[in-house]
């Protein structure tokens, strides 16, 4: 993405994680200066703010919740640079380069699917009941019933979430309820906000912006 002017956007949480190619320019995550080359991002699971000076140019790629740690095979606990000269598993340094060649962000978007469909193999990337129990929270079910869906223990599930995702299935709750939220709030400006936050399974307006505040570090109202 080349950038002609300041950019300072909010990064709302999502519990995904990815890599961002900085190839250019000042970059800022979360208040850090991160260098140019390849950064790993953390699984979010609070929103950071990111910012762009003019002229930098960045490109990414987003994993969906647990993918990134069944990708790369560990937790990063803030946004880290991978050095050149170290052992990459998908050679992430040769498609920095290739973007680095390319000036055209249409190009750039090509090779980055390129290599992506070269390099990873998401299928059966984490277990069974893990995705099970993903998709069961993004659809709305009670954590405590998540055990009669996946067919394994509450406990199991809980070392499931720990391992794969670094967070608890009721924190990734939370984070799927904020994100559908501010959502609603962005397509439906002056909602009545105790509604909102009853629609959503907030105990109430004022658990709602606790909530938000915590998360999404804004106030529904700020939205």
């Amino acid at each position: 993405m080349l950038q002609t002017g300041p950019l300072v956007k909010s990064l709302y949480a999502d519990a995904g994680s990815g890599v961002v190619f900085n190839l250019s320019g000042q970059l800022t995550i979360g208040g850090e200066t991160i260098p140019e080359g390849v950064i790993v991002l953390p699984a979010q699971t609070k929103a950071e703010t990111i910012a762009l000076a003019p002229n930098s140019q960045i490109a990414g790629i987003r994993f969906h919740p647990a993918i990134g740690f069944g990708l790369l095979g560990k937790h990063y606990e803030k946004p880290t640079i991978l050095q050149e000269n170290q052992i990459q598993p998908y050679d992430f340094y040769r498609i920095n380069s290739k973007l680095l060649s390319l000036k055209d962000n249409s190009e750039r978007v090509d090779a980055l699917l390129e290599w992506a469909r070269e390099q990873f193999d998401i299928v059966d990337v984490i277990p069974d009941d893990m995705e099970c129990a993903l998709d069961s929270i993004r659809q709305g079910d009670v954590i405590s019933k998540l055990s009669e869906k996946t067919k394994v223990s509450q406990r199991h599930i809980e070392r499931h979430f720990k391992h794969w995702l670094g967070m608890t299935p009721k924190h990734y709750q939370r984070i799927l309820r904020i994100k559908k939220a501010v959502g609603y709030l962005r397509q439906h400006r002056g909602a009545n906000l105790a509604e909102v936050a009853h629609t959503f399974g907030f105990s109430d307006q004022a658990h709602m912006t606790r909530e938000f505040r915590t998360i999404a570090r804004l106030t529904p109202k700020q939205v």
